[in-house]
């Protein structure tokens, strides 16, 4: 049984697969419209939440360093992402990379892990998107009730509790807008987003350039702050304090892989695959280090710990950046708003790879005659994140996120390590340098930040993969079609060249 569920997919199959039209997605992105998803996927919460955030409870100034070092990780992960991307240039992500190179097994655990980062990660944006777009309307004189604004469940690290509320209803209609977007078609989808990020990202460049005139370099004194034990244990400031930091602003970077659940609708994907994922990681990388050098430089980072840190650090700037305030809004309204977009595109191609293997019911596979989408699955997506959007909090769901992204890309790194050994002939017009040096600093630096990510976090994800595994065995395992074929007597860990 062992060597059955840990048989692999031939990487000629898979190619094979792709080209032979039976699945029906469209090939309409090039490297620009995927370079766009990358960003969209990126810059939203982040930039606009966690940097104050995690600069104040963390890191203080040197937030910085802690962006290059979640940076580092996705970069080294990036560079392992874009060699099967360039080589398996189809639907599924890290899961059919796993498919290829470690097993059924494997593979599905990708996919079930995945589930945390792109369907969990839609209702996680989509809830502070929430809060963003209430505020918005409330700086217009238009008010929402908390009633029908707010999660009507909290959590305290223990237990649920009632806060009064009803739904969070402005994050259940985002979610059902975007899926109704992305049904009709990628390419329509991705202008969409091309929109949303030339604002956003124009706003933050904004911000950027009048901030830095502004900038009070004593408030980055001492850039690393002394290291403080609080009650419940943890540190904040010094060198642990920036690690934590570090894995506090991963959030931050999850979705550049989002890019290569789209390789099946790439036109180009051997070449435009490795430049849209890690042209989008590096603008963001960047946009990131700048914008946490302002902020902190306008304001003192204590001060930074709000639902709207840029909103505070702009208003201790005084009145002469009094006018970013209003654009600053829209801009955390519009990023939020593409980074569900790219959420939601990302989890159905996983499911639709995941349904055209057997290991999910076949009619997930289903593509739209008229808009050559994966219909079914991205309906199925955007009901689940618009319920689980509209009831819970993002707390809770964050925590979730973070721990299953770095899962996946660990196990990306090691597919790499994997893949060149068993099969180092195969055609790699993208080849991650240095391996396995780059793949093993991707698992140590990633490893590492899941390690700072807590127990009841870790408790949460054993639970979640327990479930994953049940479901496999009881359907996945049964219905595989890699298993229906004649040569399931001899599964081989070789990856066919």
């Amino acid at each position: 049984m062992a060597k059955n569920i840990f048989a692999t997919k031939s990487v000629e199959n898979l190619i094979k697969e792709s080209e032979s039209g039976e699945h029906g997605l469209k090939r309409t992105l090039t490297a620009s419209n995927l370079t766009m998803l990358g960003v969209g996927a990126i810059i939203g919460a982040g930039i606009f939440v966690l940097t104050g955030t995690a600069a104040a409870n963390a890191a203080g100034p040197a937030i910085v360093i802690s962006f290059l070092i979640a940076g580092l990780g996705c970069l080294f992960a990036g560079l392992c992402y874009a060699e099967f991307a360039s080589m398996i240039p189809i639907a599924g992500s890290a899961y059919t990379y796993g498919y290829a190179t470690l097993g059924e097994f494997i593979a599905w655990i990708i996919g079930w892990d995945l589930i945390l980062e792109y369907l969990f990660g839609a209702a996680t944006v989509a809830v502070g998107w929430s809060g963003n777009f209430v505020s918005l309307l409330k700086s217009l004189g238009i008010t929402i009730p908390a009633a029908i604004a707010s999660a009507p469940l909290a959590y305290n690290g223990s237990s649920f509790e009632a806060t009064g509320a009803i739904i969070n209803l402005p994050a259940i209609v985002l979610i059902l807008v975007m899926t109704a977007l992305l049904v009709v078609g990628i390419q329509e989808s991705a202008k969409f987003n091309n929109i949303i990020v030339i604002v956003k990202v124009a706003i933050v460049l904004l911000v950027i350039g009048f901030g830095f005139q502004y900038v009070d370099s004593a408030n980055w004194e001492p850039f690393i702050p002394a290291k403080e034990i609080l009650s419940d244990g943890s540190t904040r400031y010094g060198w642990q304090g920036v690690v934590a930091g570090a894995a506090i602003v991963f959030f931050s970077y999850i979705g550049f892989d989002a890019v290569s659940t789209a390789a099946q609708e790439a036109k180009n994907p051997q070449r435009d695959m490795p430049i849209g994922m890690l042209a989008s990681l590096g603008v963001c990388t960047l946009l990131y280090v700048l914008m946490s050098l302002v902020l902190t430089g306008l304001v003192s980072f204590e001060t930074l710990n709000v639902p709207d840190p840029v909103l505070v650090a702009l208003q201790a700037a005084g009145p002469g950046l009094k006018w970013l305030y209003f654009l600053t809004g829209v801009g955390a309204v519009a990023g939020l708003a593409s980074v569900v977009l790219v959420m939601l595109m990302g989890q159905p191609r996983i499911f639709y790879a995941m349904s055209r293997d057997g290991l999910l019911p076949a009619f997930l596979g289903k593509v739209h005659p008229k808009y050559n989408t994966p219909y079914v699955t991205t309906i199925l997506t955007g009901v689940v994140a618009a319920i689980v959007a509209g009831i819970f909090p993002i707390g809770l769901l964050g925590e979730l996120v973070s721990i299953g992204t770095l899962l996946a890309f660990v196990i990306v790194c090691a597919g790499i390590i994997v893949l060149r050994r068993t099969s180092p002939d195969l055609q790699r017009p993208f080849k991650t340098p240095f391996v396995p040096l780059i793949p093993i600093l991707g698992i140590l630096i990633c490893g590492y930040m899941m390690v700072n990510l807590g127990a009841d976090t870790w408790l949460r994800l054993i639970i979640w993969m327990a479930i994953g595994i049940a479901i496999y065995f009881l359907y996945g395992r049964r219905h595989s079609k890699l298993r229906a074929t004649p040569s399931e007597d001899k599964p081989s860990r070789k990856v066919v060249a």
